[in-house]
């Protein structure tokens, strides 16, 4: 007797959203089942990867990244090309690092320039990550709608902080925002609803469970954890204010750890240096992806060229060959 494998009946489907513009705009989402469950639903949009940019040259980089993009880093419009035809870059993050005001505090005006000038170079979908910090996102990411309106950006973060400022100006400039919430699923689905109601439509909410320094073995476990709950409530329960595609932006906690940073010379049990963060980003963007992730954030070619052989191998394209 042939075996057959049990089948789940879900009663939901996660929202197909289309991030970018024209013929390299990609969308998000669609599936109706759990990750890579090809057996029981389908998975029209396989996940993306977005490489990370910054918009001034990373001070706290280790050499072994840094080489890759010595060259590019003091124009982020060139740096991000080079992602893009170098590297296939299906879109890119900006992280507006130098807006912190813990750092060099730019301001919004001097930032503008930057983005709209990564906006004119490039023709894939553009991510602009704020600083993280509520107050100086809800004053930079306004501005930066109003100037690029039209290019159909994605902004975030936004927080239960600042969503008013955020989402009123990605209405009023047609883009797309990322809802950013602690690691909790309710919290998370408060965000959305609250977005909802100040009237950003379903197709521009993306959401970001925000693992924090939750990469591989630091709690890695519970980032995991919240991003499948999230999932499950979406296809089983059918929450329809959590059937989002997720983000999960996790290349700059990645290459700040110990375990990453450190030299072989410093600590020779850990082996190469590079090969070492490049597996720890590569091995934590595969566990998110099988958590529920539709778009991740990543840094080192080498871990993207590993990640995209795994998603071609389980939906079943190329197999392990893009190695």
């Amino acid at each position: 007797m042939a075996f057959e494998i049990p089948k789940i009946d879900y009663s939901g489907r996660i929202k197909g959203i289309e991030i970018g513009r024209g013929e390299k705009a990609v969308t998000l989402g669609g599936e109706d089942s759990y990750p890579f469950h090809l057996f029981e639903g389908e998975m029209p949009h396989p996940p993306k990867i977005a490489f990370e940019v910054y918009d001034s040259k990373p001070e706290e980089w280790p050499a072994t990244v840094v080489e890759l993009f010595r060259d590019v880093m003091e124009s982020p419009a060139d740096w991000a090309k080079k992602c893009i035809n170098e590297f296939n870059a299906e879109s890119i993050c900006l992280r507006l690092a130098s807006t912190d005001p813990n750092g060099l505090n730019k301001s919004a005006d001097e930032v503008v320039a930057v983005v709209k000038g990564v906006a004119q170079a490039i023709d894939v979908p553009l991510i602009v990550w704020g600083c993280e910090s509520d107050d100086k996102d809800a004053e930079v990411l306004p501005q930066i709608a109003e100037a690029c309106q039209g290019k159909r950006l994605i902004l975030g973060p936004a927080t239960d902080k600042n969503y008013k400022r955020i989402g009123a100006a990605a209405i009023g400039y047609d883009h797309t925002v990322v809802a950013s919430t602690p690691i909790d699923i309710n919290l998370a689905k408060q965000l959305n609803i609250l977005l909802g109601d100040l009237g950003v439509p379903d197709e521009k909410i993306l959401m970001d469970p925000n693992i924090g320094g939750c990469s591989l073995g630091y709690g890695i476990e519970y980032a995991y954890s919240v991003t499948e709950r999230a999932r499950q409530a979406a296809l089983t329960q059918q929450d329809v204010k959590l059937q989002f595609p997720m983000i999960a932006n996790f290349a700059t906690d990645v290459w700040k750890k110990k375990e990453v940073s450190l030299s072989q010379d410093e600590d020779p049990k850990l082996g190469d240096q590079e090969k070492r963060g490049i597996l720890f980003e590569a091995l934590t963007g595969v566990t998110l992806l099988l958590a529920g992730s539709d778009l991740l954030v990543m840094r080192h070619p080498q871990a993207v060229k590993l990640v995209r052989g795994v998603i071609n191998r389980l939906i079943k394209k190329e197999g392990f060959g893009d190695r």
